[in-house]
């Protein structure tokens, strides 16, 4: 791993020499200035190249730092090295915020010039800054590097790649090693189903029952002369965290009596986890169906016998605790179930996995996911590891405490066997109480408990998917993580990788979709969160790194070293408790979403002075003005402020701030822009409201105009566009930025009394290359002619138009308007509709003949969606069809009679998601039905429709109906 893409603090080798080759001009510039006699003489040019050379290998030694780290880890349960590593992360990170500071430094000099006395000092200051006298803060940290690199070499951390042994992670038999298993019955004999095995007698020994009658689903080879075989093997996926009882479930079913025979007792176990061996699987597979040992020496004629042997019994094979590393992307699991083809019919392959990944790559049915234990079932478990028996008795009071113990543990029997352990050498409230207000990842636990069983998930990320994970430890439970957002905050920490030319966050955001696929992340009611106890081990790994503020007494625990801090809004904590957290100066990473209203700016200040390393910060206090020592933050990268302010300008130093890449002050308002804006070149993302400014028409247009000094925007917010003019909107010159992606266009909170909203929106024109255009509060009745290039350019080219809140547009033909303008709709694929006074759309009129998402909302006075084929040709498609529409929605149109001809599947033959809310006028014809493609239906208040309109879908599986 390169130190560019591990941090992304220096671009090239030559990033030195080309600065200290300006220093050193510098230098030679000062000394003429110092006319021989002031002291600053002493700044030698041998003393730059020293730094120069001091630089550079520090830079050369972080690759091997990181390499370090990620070894040192899968030893983390040896005490020595687990005292080691802390301190050699905290090197590491005290070298990247070093290195980060050096490149301000550059940013300074190629932003402000090289040409006086002035420009030069501050990479002087640089150099004072990280000697003194003898001491040089480059060497002590390479001195300490050392150090600890050598300690840890000693212990083994230089060997080849590292795995855990067998006593952190013992192999599986089939054999159960729990006496019991409680609460799931229902899961037995769902899995059994899904394995094809008939449900059992009710008279039936077994501890599985089913309250239905099923038909057996596969006949034993005996039953025909000629026995059924089937192409290759079903392979049934079993999904849970680690040490939710996956393995114990697939012991279980082994020993169900109704499983040994409807498998001819041919019940094969083997435990994979990292290990992934072809050739010892085969064998033991042969071994297992022929009674006979594999005598071939090659993979080739072992499963030559395989195949053969495949097809006489039916068998049941289980393939315990699979890794995604095993599987080296599907390789080996291929070329392993390359022979199982023409497999006697009813044979089957049950794999337990902890990873979404791995279920991926091998299921060819769908996963079926373990959850905890429920509540009721889970309290008779939690006391049979306490007290050895579910039926004892217990002191209310312990009962009390001990079912609040219960509900962080989420019915993971492995964590009620690890804190069960812990509770029955005390069985006294005092002891209890203890275990009660101590977090999970702060408790001592064996190798063999739950964290340390989780951590195993961790240890085989890969270095970067590692620390992205860990950060978000940094979150309270139940946080509802969003990709976008969370991506880049992980560019802004400098936790992603760069890949070529591929921007950042597009990275970043595939790191969270490489976390959600490992089944780190795991999505709940439509939102990702991380499990809870999947959260505590995330605590576990960073918890010199990472803290959370939860009450008032956690500010005096915050770890002296701490990276990563995050204050809840839920903690207590006062204002004047924030002052002390000024002596954390490494800190990278403050989130506060707790409100304060006074003293906020005395707060801040402080911290603007002591906590210089910030890389990310959040905050929800309430402030008059930013403070001016905010351009002490020379790392900052991304900066939030929640609280609905209004500022008259930004501090003349925060235009110091080159690294900034994210500005979200999307409820404050800026009255003035200072045009040092021009010095942000790395800002991607600048969201504020824009309000009517008491000023007069050339200082509005320049403050306006700061949107071009921020180069690389790719989306761009712009709000309550009816406080400037067509000419100051024109000084924006949106069409000559080629990044730009994405823009909205707001007019909402304050419209123009000179109503010249139609030339605004027509002086805003984006350049051709825009993908999104959102545009809401627009008060004219047509859109300009940027749409359609009548004005002699070439027309945008759009993906996503949305369309809201736009009264005064009461027809929207996009291909023939009232205005006989023509959007260029070669490739739009999302379009959002929403005008009060919008009373008829043509579709016929329309060529959109790749759009997949169609929704008209709150057009109160649409009366008719017209459809007809007609003659026009466009792009080879016929307008008005829709060959590519898969979601369509229309709610709140509470006079729209017909949408008959546009539902039918001539018009949309690849329709999936419909929904029709609140359109209560609707008046369906008599024999008319719906498309038969529709997957997801939701109706209410639609009018007449009938059952009968519904045809075939109501076999299929849709959302319940109503209206």
């Amino acid at each position: 791993m390169s130190l560019s893409k591990a941090i992304g603090v220096i671009s090239g080798i030559n990033e030195f020499g080309n600065l200290f080759q300006l220093v050193t001009s510098a230098v030679s510039y000062m000394r003429s200035k110092w006319n021989g006699s002031q002291e600053k003489q002493q700044l030698k040019q041998e003393d730059l190249l020293q730094l120069q050379s001091d630089l550079q290998r520090l830079t050369d030694t972080l690759p091997a730092m990181y390499n370090l780290i990620d070894r040192a880890e899968w030893r983390i349960h040896v005490p020595s090295v687990a005292q080691l590593l802390p301190k050699l992360k905290d090197a590491v990170y005290d070298a990247e915020d070093l290195l980060d500071e050096f490149r301000w430094y550059k940013l300074k000099l190629e932003i402000e010039g090289n040409n006086d006395e002035s420009q030069m000092s501050p990479l002087i200051d640089f150099f004072h800054s990280v000697t003194h006298g003898s001491f040089n803060k480059v060497t002590d940290i390479q001195t300490r590097l050392g150090h600890l690199s050598a300690q840890l070499e000693k212990m083994g951390m230089h060997e080849a790649t590292p795995r855990f042994d067998k006593s952190v992670r013992p192999p599986t038999t089939s054999f159960r090693t729990e006496p019991n298993i409680l609460g799931r019955d229902k899961e037995l004999e769902e899995v059994m189903r899904l394995l094809g095995v008939p449900a059992p007698d009710h008279g039936s020994s077994s501890r599985c029952r089913s309250t239905s009658k099923r038909k057996r689903t596969a006949s034993s080879a005996a039953d025909s002369t000629e026995p059924i075989r089937i192409p290759s093997v079903p392979v049934l996926p079993i999904v849970g965290i680690g040490g939710v009882g996956k393995t114990t479930l697939a012991q279980e079913i082994t020993t169900l009596p109704s499983v040994k025979s409807h498998f001819d007792n041919n019940i094969i176990w083997i435990c994979v986890s990292d290990d992934f061996d072809e050739e010892r699987f085969t064998k033991v597979l042969i071994k297992s169906l022929s009674r006979k040992e594999a005598t071939a020496d090659n993979l080739d004629d072992l499963q030559q016998v395989l195949a053969e042997e495949a097809g006489k019994k039916r068998f049941l094979l289980i393939l315990d605790d699979i890794w995604p590393a095993a599987l080296n992307d599907g390789q080996r699991w291929r070329k392993f179930c390359a022979p199982l083809t023409k497999v006697l019919k009813g044979s089957m392959l049950l794999v337990t996995t902890r990873f979404a990944e791995v279920a991926d790559i091998v299921g060819t049915m769908e996963s079926f996911v373990l959850e905890g234990l429920k509540e009721d079932v889970f309290w008779d478990f939690f006391k049979l590891c306490v007290f050895g028996s579910e039926d004892s008795h217990i002191d209310p009071q312990l009962e009390q405490i001990g079912k609040s113990i219960l509900v962080k543990l989420k019915g993971t029997p492995l964590a009620a066997k690890t804190i069960g352990r812990l509770l029955r050498k005390s069985l006294t409230s005092a002891h209890w109480n203890d275990i009660l207000n101590n977090e999970l990842w702060q408790i001592e636990q064996k190798e063999t408990d739950i964290l340390p069983a989780l951590r195993l998930s961790y240890m085989y990320l890969p270095f970067h998917l590692k620390r992205c994970f860990s950060f978000c430890s940094v979150y309270p439970k139940d946080h509802n993580f969003k990709k976008a957002i969370l991506a880049e905050i992980w560019v802004a920490e400098g936790l992603v990788e760069p890949q070529g030319s591929i921007p950042l966050q597009h990275i970043g955001e595939q790191y969270f979709e490489d976390l959600v696929n490992l089944s780190f992340f795991h999505k709940l009611r439509g939102k990702y969160v991380i499990h809870d106890l999947m959260h505590d081990m995330a605590l576990l790994v960073s918890k010199d790194e990472c803290f959370i503020v939860k009450n008032t007494s956690g500010i005096e625990k915050v770890p002296p070293n701490v990276r990563h801090l995050s204050i809840l809004s839920s903690s207590g904590v006062k204002c004047s408790d924030l002052m002390c957290l000024g002596k954390h100066t490494k800190l990278r990473t403050l989130l506060c979403s707790k409100y304060f209203r006074s003293q906020t700016s005395f707060v801040m200040d402080r911290w603007f002075v002591e906590l210089g390393c910030l890389r990310v910060l959040f905050c929800a206090f309430e402030m008059k003005q930013l403070p001016e020592r905010i351009g002490n933050l020379k790392h900052l990268r991304y900066l939030g402020i929640s609280r609905n302010r209004r500022f008259n300008e930004v501090p003349s130093s925060f235009w110091s701030l080159y690294n900034l890449q994210i500005l979200y002050a999307r409820k404050c308002t800026f009255e003035r822009l200072h045009i040092g804006a021009s010095k942000l070149i790395n800002l991607q993302k600048f969201e504020s409201r824009i309000l009517e400014m008491k000023v007069d028409a050339k200082e509005l247009g320049e403050q306006i105009g700061f949107i071009n000094s921020f180069p690389d925007i790719k989306d761009l917010v712009i709000h309550n566009l009816g406080a400037i003019s067509k000419d100051h909107a024109a000084k924006v010159e949106l069409r000559k930025r080629k990044d730009l992606t994405s823009l909205t266009l707001s007019w909402f909170s304050f419209i123009s009394p000179e109503h010249n909203e139609i030339e605004v929106l027509q002086a805003l024109q984006p350049p051709t290359s825009v993908e999104s255009v959102h545009i809401e509060g627009y008060q004219g009745e047509y859109l300009p002619s940027w749409f359609s290039g009548s004005d002699g350019l070439n027309a945008i080219d759009l993906e996503e138009l949305k369309v809201y809140n736009c009264p005064n547009i009461t027809h929207l033909l996009l291909a023939l308007s009232i205005r006989k303008l023509e959007l260029n709709c070669s490739s739009l694929t999302i379009l959002h509709l929403s005008c009060d006074h919008l009373a008829s759309i043509d579709l016929q009129k329309w060529s959109l003949p790749v759009l997949q998402e169609l929704k008209i909302s709150n057009c109160p006075c649409l009366i008719s969606i017209r459809v007809g084929v007609a003659t026009d040709l466009y792009l080879g498609c016929s307008t008005g069809k829709f060959p590519f529409l898969t979601h369509l929605t229309v709610e709140h149109c509470y006079k729209l009679e017909t949408l008959d001809d546009l539902l039918t599947h001539e018009h949309l033959p690849a329709i999936k998601d419909l929904t029709i809310l609140f359109c209560p006028r609707l008046n369906w014809q008599s024999g008319m039905m719906l498309p038969s493609s529709i997957q997801k239906l939701n109706l209410f208040e639609c009018g007449n429709l009938s059952r009968s309109c519904l045809g075939s879908l109501t076999s299929t599986s849709l959302q319940p109906l109503s209206g």
